[in-house]
């Protein structure tokens, strides 16, 4: 709080008011579950994100979720709890390559932000932005920002009253400042549309 007060208080006058606590750091035997969890929830409002992943959970009828039975099921069951074609070739990937060793996930949390995202980008439907998640919600790192992130972007033109389509330049003087905390940045323009 005293770093966004000296550098920005305009973000600051919003952050006084908001929950800043970042999410539980997850232990590395959840780190598959939280990918496939990010995986689902792509592009998709919480709400139904929500409730696809709980219909994807139970198809594991409470076992731990593992890239070897995820293999197993079929597609189309994949496809009946609400899962895009598109989502259920990237869990499926994801499964194959965590099982091949391809995409090393274990020791996750000995990387740095940039190491993580290119070892989570080898896998197809992980971009920058499902990695940046998983830094924030699963990692708990305290300096991510997600330019991809179209809540961000909108959150940032209403509070600093940019125009409707900002360039990244425009994004970064403002976000740029936050460095080492740009997480906390992130959780406190999410929570002006919640």
């Amino acid at each position: 709080m005293a770093h966004f007060r000296k550098v920005d208080r305009v973000i600051y006058r919003v952050m006084i008011k908001t929950d800043l606590s970042l999410p539980e750091i997850e232990a590395p035997a959840n780190y598959f579950t939280k990918l496939c969890r990010e995986i689902v929830g792509q592009q998709l409002a919480s709400k139904a994100a929500n409730a696809i992943f709980t219909r994807f959970v139970n198809l594991f009828s409470g076992q731990k979720i593992t890239p070897e039975k995820i293999i197993k099921i079929l597609d189309q069951n994949l496809r009946d709890v609400g899962l895009s074609w598109a989502k259920v070739k990237y869990v499926k990937d994801l499964a194959q390559k965590v099982k091949n060793r391809e995409v090393v996930i274990d020791n996750l949390n000995n990387l740095n932000d940039e190491a993580v995202a290119l070892e989570l980008i080898k896998v197809k439907g992980i971009g920058p932005w499902t990695a940046e998640m998983f830094l924030i919600f699963t990692l708990g790192r305290e300096n991510v920002f997600s330019h991809g992130d179209l809540a961000l972007k909108k959150a940032l033109i209403k509070l600093y009253n940019l125009n409707d389509h900002p360039s990244p330049n425009e994004i970064s003087q403002i976000v740029d400042k936050w460095t080492p905390y740009k997480t906390y940045g992130s959780l406190t323009l999410w929570s002006i549309f919640d």
